[in-house]
């Protein structure tokens, strides 16, 4: 057993000694699988998502596990593929505490692990739920000084899918240590990739799921990874964290199963601009079309560190623009795929006049009182001033989608209907997937999924 302080043994122990999966883990992990599914097949039109998926295609051909939008590849590479569509449009699940995506990168690489090993729906399912526990519970215990300098979806998420392929491959205490010493080793992701809106973000979720099927096979075949990876003097905790709480890796493991804390996103942008996003469209409602003198919007700090563009040049800028975001909520009443094609956007920034002559209306500004409590909640505050002289505000302290502002079943499965145009067989299809005796097996129609995503959330 492992002794006090030796917390990447202990968690190593208590993921694979955890009890039977509860029905409630079980059931938010289907409904985030369904989510995840529907969101990386969309995302398969994204162009960072292609370009990883033509890479893949060029390094050898392998039948092992499929390729959402095309192809099949040997399960590293699928799980590459597949997270990075699924982390493409920013439509894919949240973890507010933790803060980051854990589904592109740990369901990729249960999916692919499970179809190579031919393992039952149950095991996936399972697999998915360890998976998130070591992510969320590392992330949670780095952040929120991690996510200063780090992409947690790339670094932390690592960890999540070396547990979930570690997981399917039946490996022991002792080699899922080895895992995710492999794992943290490999954990990279800067956000200086937001400075200019490249494609490195959903490259980050892809090379997580990568990584973790890389390590997990690794520890199967005998080899080595640190065996402190997370507390170690040169580990993970110092080397990414300014702060870290070691104590929240493993309080309640085994038996708290976190899974269930995990939001779906119903607006395709990034998850600091919903709260505010949210409450612009509910004062738009409330104003009923009455024209704005301006729009004051109060936040929280390290979420608008990461949103802070104001006039964005590209569709990739302006899902990290709160700015934009507010602007076209008011404006359009949306924040979905539509809002965010390439055409809007040029070298000199939005090109709509409507929403152009908008976006200096709108002020932002950090709230101590909201970064102090942040990550616990999103909080945002937003006040407008309307041409007739009204005022109107509304608080919106977590999205719409997470557990504590909950998203009904139908708007679940209209944002999937939206993406894709599936018929509802396609979405009760999932219903069948805890009884799947073989992964390589279950099967969704093509059509629902390879084609280019519709423009709606």
């Amino acid at each position: 057993m492992a002794e006090a302080g030796e917390i990447s043994l202990q968690l190593a122990e208590g993921l694979v000694g955890a009890e039977a999966l509860p029905e409630a883990a079980r059931r938010a992990a289907l409904r985030l699988v369904r989510d995840w599914w529907g969101v990386a097949r969309a995302g398969t039109a994204a162009p960072a998502a292609r370009l990883v998926r033509e890479w893949i295609g060029g390094q050898g051909e392998s039948a092992q596990c499929r390729v959402l939008g095309g192809g099949r590849a040997a399960a590293a590479a699928a799980a590459m593929a597949n997270a990075a569509a699924a982390h493409g449009l920013e439509l894919d699940d949240l973890h507010a505490g933790a803060t980051l995506h854990p589904g592109a990168p740990i369901i990729a690489a249960a999916l692919a692990v499970a179809e190579r090993e031919h393992a039952s729906g149950r095991a996936f399912l399972r697999a998915v739920a360890l998976g998130y526990e070591a992510a969320l519970r590392i992330g949670e215990a780095v952040n929120p000084a991690h996510y200063r300098y780090w992409h947690p979806t790339g670094t932390v998420a690592t960890f999540g899918a070396a547990v979930a392929a570690g997981s399917l491959l039946g490996l022991k205490a002792e080699a899922m240590n080895h895992a995710l010493g492999t794992a943290g080793t490999q954990a990279a992701g800067l956000w200086e990739f937001n400075c200019d809106g490249a494609m490195s973000k959903p490259l980050h979720a892809g090379k997580a799921a990568f990584n973790g099927v890389l390590a997990a096979d690794l520890a199967r075949s005998g080899f080595t990874g640190a065996g402190r990876i997370l507390e170690g003097a040169r580990g993970f905790f110092h080397a990414t964290s300014a702060a870290f709480d070691p104590s929240r890796v493993t309080e309640g493991l085994g038996h708290h199963w976190k899974i269930g804390e995990t939001s779906f996103k119903l607006h395709a942008c990034c998850g600091h601009t919903h709260t505010a996003a949210d409450a612009v469209l509910e004062l738009r409602t409330a104003a009923g079309g009455g024209g704005l003198r301006a729009l004051e919007i109060a936040t929280y700090g390290p979420g608008f560190a990461i949103v802070a563009q104001s006039n964005p040049r590209s569709a990739a800028q302006a899902q990290f623009s709160l700015a934009y975001v507010a602007a076209v909520a008011w404006h359009e009443g949306a924040v979905g795929l539509a809002q965010f094609t390439a055409e809007r956007f040029g070298p000199d920034g939005v090109r709509a006049p409507a929403l152009a002559a908008l976006l200096p209306k709108i002020q932002i500004t950090v709230a101590d009182e909201l970064s102090a409590r942040y990550p616990q909640a999103w909080p945002a505050r937003v006040r407008v001033r309307l041409a007739d002289g009204a005022t109107l505000e509304a608080s919106v302290d977590h999205p719409r989608g997470s557990p504590e502002n909950p998203a009904s079943e139908a708007e679940l499965e209209s944002k999937l209907r939206g993406l894709l145009g599936c018929p509802q067989a396609w979405l009760d299809s999932f219903a069948a997937l805890p009884h799947t005796a073989d992964m390589a097996t279950f099967g969704l129609d093509s059509q629902y999924g390879n084609q280019p995503p519709r423009p709606s959330a």
